[in-house]
């Protein structure tokens, strides 16, 4: 028996997220299907997040544990042939047995889209966030600084979270602004459960004045949801990247 560490790709707008659940179609109940019909068995396929209904995922890493001699570039062209256009297998590495996507990952980029017109673009439609109003780009970097370092991040967290420690550090965190689409990127070691919507949401209150430089660093010490904006629609959320401490090292080399 091996672990093997699969890379994909996905727009997650006809799923339910990425964990299987009984009241919609997920990106793990697809992949898992699609493996039973290469594997002839239904692997246990563990993954790196668990991504809300409608948030896309650019780099998405997940492992199974498999006793079946396959090559690892014919399972990815095997499963590419079976999942939907919206999923995608990119790569497939060999991993030691007690490699985990989630707990072995280092860190993760996310990046939110906003689309800034007052005309909606139906080829964005479920992608971005259509915002009319213009942004302040001064308050919005502020903003994007003061999120930066080690901070308790309960405040930017739903109720619903499933972890008591909500210390997290944000390394980065900045924006680009390209053909009237503003991107909101934030790198941390780790995040919590809405915690990158509720910061865009955040910068929009912030952008426009409605809270202040005061009332972030209030909720960095309290915790208090009440002092943020509202958690911003998931359709313009992308896990971008995903980091592991082993990402030259032989871990990603082997694709035997």
């Amino acid at each position: 028996m091996g672990r093997k560490l699969l890379e994909i790709a996905y727009l997650g707008t006809s799923y339910c997220g990425w964990q299987v659940q009984p009241n919609g179609v997920t990106i793990q109940e697809i992949l898992q299907n699609s493996l039973y019909k290469i594997l002839k068995y239904k692997p246990n396929v563990t993954g790196c997040s668990r991504t809300d209904s409608d948030v896309h995922a650019k780099q998405f890493f997940c492992h199974f544990d498999t006793d079946v001699n396959i090559p690892n570039n014919g399972l990815v062209l095997g499963l590419n042939t079976i999942l939907p256009n919206d999923i995608s297998a990119i790569n497939c590495y060999n991993v030691p047995d007690d490699f985990h996507a989630r707990y072995s990952a280092t860190g993760k980029l996310y990046k939110y889209s906003i689309f800034l017109s007052e005309i909606k673009n139906p080829f964005l439609f479920g992608r971005t966030l259509l915002i009319k109003s213009p942004i302040n780009l001064t308050l919005a970097n502020e903003y994007c600084d003061l999120l930066k370092g080690k901070h308790n991040f309960e405040a930017f967290s739903s109720i619903n979270r499933t972890v008591v420690d909500t210390v997290r550090t944000v390394s980065e965190c900045y924006i680009d602004i390209n053909d009237n689409i503003l991107d909101f990127y934030v790198k941390a070691d780790g995040f919590l459960y809405n915690m990158v919507r509720i910061m865009v949401g955040t910068l929009l209150e912030y952008s426009s004045g409605k809270i202040s430089r005061e009332d972030i660093a209030k909720a960095f010490s309290t915790g208090d949801r009440t002092l943020l904006g509202a958690t911003a629609p998931p359709q313009g959320l992308y896990l971008e990247k995903v980091f592991y401490d082993n990402n030259d090292d032989i871990f990603f080399k082997d694709r035997s």
